[in-house]
């Protein structure tokens, strides 16, 4: 049984009363595991989502139609499905917040704070490829960890940043149609997992994180448009930074509305617990929430090569890389959504944009950005090197956007675990260079073949030990 603090004890029994024991039992019960598929990669039926299902115990999640629990012993997380962005592996009860905020295919969404990735990824497989998404995350390395996740999912309309909420407000102002604020709270829902959530927690810390994510939210509301909707969650039980958090945010903003809010408890739901309340902005509230800076010029702009004769950053780059595509890629090219390419130093990027909406390269200035899009490739002299991300938004099997050599693997086959460690491969393909290898039909990154050998080019970071 978890240590829990005294004063922790007295706030649940004064807030639960007699469900008070039920909820303390569920401390000693084992924790819950859950995974999303990744529904630009893998439909909820078919063989390999028959495999999955097989491979990891999978029972379906209630609230979430992408979710499932799964048995912690048989650890997807070191499957090379993992690897190749089939699932998320995300605890169950947070996946409440996205089915709630439900965004729809063309949206223009903000995730405001976003690490590791697990509600950015869900938005992301609810857009289905289509309309807008920035992830923000303040704090640098887990901005990392962010897009790190947004890469291995495959998603390609993604901008990952790393801001304040008031360095945004000031940027997009009634700019968006739905956002994800899961703001950092006391953690009380992490108790079962973390101990160190344990001895972090005091009465204290619970005032100061309802003082912020008051903060974090009265910035939030400037940058909703008229209309739009406000996922606010966190992974606490606290009425003070769930229900009177909400209520000091509708006496600021009276054009805001609540719609719902729903709670997920440990003793009465199979997850560790989750709040989640959505609000909607009055479709008459005033466009002027904040003022609106419109930069001339990007970091793209100024770190750009092969600029010449008046051509927009990136121009020379795309063409090069669609040259490489016509002899890389069955078909000649990658489906792309709307947006334009960007190029920062001799990495090249494509900017998504969505339904029309101002948001160009223009508007990064400034800001600190972790990823401009999907990473397409590195543009040396007379070459293209593709991206890794690149591999992983490609689409699976044959289909046009494929690349025309790809090596597959068993998911079993010991040579995937040596591929993910770095090493080189044996290969007799027909041709000389860029090869993708996949696990199955699922791309895991990329490989150059030269003289029977496949060079590795898995990124070194991500090499498995």
């Amino acid at each position: 049984m978890i240590a829990l603090p005294e004063a922790y004890i007295q706030q649940m029994k004064e807030q639960l009363g007699a469900e008070a024991d039920a909820f303390f039992r569920s401390y000693a019960m084992p924790r819950t595991q859950g995974l999303r598929i990744n529904p630009g990669k893998l439909s909820a039926t078919g063989d390999a989502m028959n495999r999955l299902r097989g491979l990891f115990s999978l029972e379906p999640v209630p609230w979430c139609e992408t979710g499932f629990y799964y048995e912690e012993d048989t650890r997807p997380g070191k499957h090379p499905y993992h690897a190749a962005g089939l699932y998320y592996i995300q605890e169950p009860s947070a996946m409440s917040a996205v089915e709630l905020l439900d965004p729809q295919p063309g949206d223009v969404v903000l995730d405001l704070a976003a690490a590791p990735g697990g509600k950015s990824t869900h938005i992301a497989g609810k857009l289905g490829g289509e309309g807008l998404l920035i992830s923000n995350e303040i704090h640098g390395a887990r901005a990392k960890v962010l897009s790190e996740n947004i890469e291995r999912m495959g998603v390609r309309n993604a901008v990952v940043v790393s801001a304040t909420p008031q360095q945004l407000a000031e940027r997009f102002p009634r700019f968006f149609d739905k956002m994800m604020v899961d703001a950092p709270c006391s953690g009380e829902g992490m108790f079962r997992k973390d101990p160190e959530a344990v001895a972090e927690w005091s009465p204290g810390h619970v005032d100061m994180c309802a003082a912020r994510q008051l903060d974090i939210l009265e910035s939030a509301v400037t940058m909703l448009k008229p209309g739009g909707r406000i996922a606010y969650s966190t992974c606490t039980f606290n009425e003070l930074e769930n229900e009177r958090t909400v209520e000091a945010l509708l006496r600021r903003f009276p054009e805001l509305s609540l719609e719902r809010t729903e709670r997920i408890w440990p003793h009465l739901q199979q997850g560790e617990g989750h709040f989640v309340a959505v609000l909607r902005l009055s479709g008459d509230a005033r466009e002027d929430a904040a003022p609106a800076k419109r930069p001339e010029r990007t970091d793209a702009a100024r770190r750009s090569k092969g600029n010449r004769g008046g051509r927009r950053p990136g121009e020379e780059a795309i063409e090069q890389f669609r040259r490489w595509a016509s002899e890389s890629l069955i078909g000649g090219s990658l489906p792309l959504p709307p947006g334009e390419p960007v190029l920062f130093g001799d990495q090249l990027y494509w900017l998504p944009s969505a339904n029309g909406c101002p948001f160009g390269s223009t508007w990064l200035t400034g800001l600190k950005v972790l990823r401009p899009g999907l990473h397409l490739a590195e543009c040396r002299k007379g070459r293209i090197e593709p991206a890794h991300a690149l591999a992983l938004a490609m689409p699976c099997g044959d289909r046009a956007g494929a690349a025309r050599q790809t090596i597959r693997l068993d998911a079993n086959d010991t040579r995937i675990v040596r591929y993910l460690k770095g090493e080189t491969l044996p290969a007799a393909l027909p041709q000389q260079g860029w090869v993708v290898i996949a696990a199955d039909d699922y791309p895991l990154g990329w490989g150059k073949q030269s003289d029977g050998q496949v060079k590795n080019h898995y990124p070194k970071g991500l090499r498995k030990s």
